[in-house]
């Protein structure tokens, strides 16, 4: 039986007829910059996300770049982030001239380890960067605590996490990208909401910062021709635009259906393998469903075999890319990461699965492991 890692014919098929719909109508008004579709998707993505503004952006990399940039980071700045995760996190740093921190990370939900920021902090630190990975938000009530304590800007990389929410110690319940002072999400088609392309959204409380966000995508403009910032042209297409918002309204449901599989994993496979942790506080949308595991390589190869999809996020982490050589880290210097990075293995989890598919990757895994 083959079970892709991930097939988007589920997600696409059913509104196939409305999404050519709106590449017709886009083609026929000729509006394909910004517009009354990117207007509209911003509102729903404000919404969605419980926050009063979002801008949307050509991708989830250049909300970063563009979310540094509006919190006026730069050269000489440093940014404390985790070194396990994708590599825009830090790419989008290092590209507007900050240094990118490295901390370690908490061995069970892969997010950043907070009792490791206070002490990465230099008379540099500009910002920290969570990355609320996987579909898990990071601790976020002593990241923000240290930010507060050290007046320090926060920068949620929300990419793999729209629609993911975290309990405070106030009682309340917050969506991932609501609590700092900007949220990132990426639209890359794979995301859980996906477009046809390369897209991306900010979400902000702070109207100011936001006005000055939507200026900085359309290369720092205040009207046609004065510039106030040089910006960048981190314009989304309406298209992209139109498509987002016909999925939007169906993404918690696919978050349901991730979750059922989760669960029917949970249930499926015996206790010697290593499932996800999700903390109690925090409701994920399983972006990846990570498992950890011994001998890696050998299982791939037993999975391929079988005709299970997999796939390793991320074999090598950021601090000891090549890139990166010159920032002086060495091996040892995140011992959890560098150990994650040698037992991950996500496996399918989109909602297009079937039970006989789930069940085939618990009956695999089971003899295998």
């Amino acid at each position: 039986m083959h079970v892709p890692l991930l097939d988007l014919s589920f997600q696409y098929e059913p509104i196939r007829d409305q999404i050519i719909q709106e590449f017709s109508t886009i083609f026929d008004e000729k509006r394909f910059i910004l517009g009354p579709k990117v207007d509209q998707l911003e509102s729903d993505i404000a919404k969605y996300a419980s926050t009063k503004h979002a801008i949307g952006v050509s991708s989830g990399s250049d909300a970063l770049i563009a979310a540094l940039m509006g919190l006026d980071i730069g050269q000489g700045d440093e940014v404390i982030t985790t070194a396990f995760t994708f590599f825009a996190t830090a790419g989008a740093i290092y590209r507007v001239g900050a240094t990118p921190v490295f901390v370690d990370i908490l061995p069970d939900t892969f997010n950043i380890d907070p009792s490791k920021i206070e002490a990465a902090i230099t008379d540099k630190t500009k910002c920290i960067m969570p990355v609320h990975l996987f579909g898990q938000m990071a601790d976020m009530d002593p990241i923000l605590d240290i930010a507060k304590k050290h007046n320090l800007t926060v920068i949620e990389d929300s990419a793999q996490s729209i629609g993911s929410q975290y309990t405070s110690k106030d009682g309340n319940t917050y969506k991932a990208g609501s609590m700092g002072d900007i949220g990132c999400f990426s639209f890359f088609p794979s995301k859980n909401l996906g477009c046809c392309g390369d897209a991306g959204a900010m979400v902000t409380n702070n109207t100011e910062l936001a006005l000055k966000l939507k200026q900085l995508r359309n290369h720092g403009e205040t009207k046609r021709y004065h510039h106030k910032y040089v910006g960048g042209n981190f314009r989304i297409d309406a298209i992209q635009a139109a498509i987002l918002s016909i999925k939007l309204p169906l993404l918690d449901e696919q978050h349901e259906l991730r979750r059922k599989n989760a669960a029917l994993y949970a249930t499926g496979f015996k206790d010697s393998i290593q499932k996800p942790f999700i903390a109690n506080n925090c409701k994920t949308i399983y972006n990846q469903y990570t498992l950890k595991v011994k001998d890696r390589e050998q299982l791939q190869e037993k999975l391929n075999e079988a005709g299970i999809g997999n796939a390793i996020y991320y074999p090598v982490p950021l601090h000891l890319q090549e890139c990166f050589e010159s920032l002086g880290y060495k091996k040892g210097d995140l011992p959890v990461t560098e150990s994650c990075t040698e037992t991950v293995l996500s496996l399918p989890i989109f909602g297009g699965l079937t039970d006989a598919q789930v069940q085939h990757v618990i009956d695999t895994l089971n003899k295998l492991i």
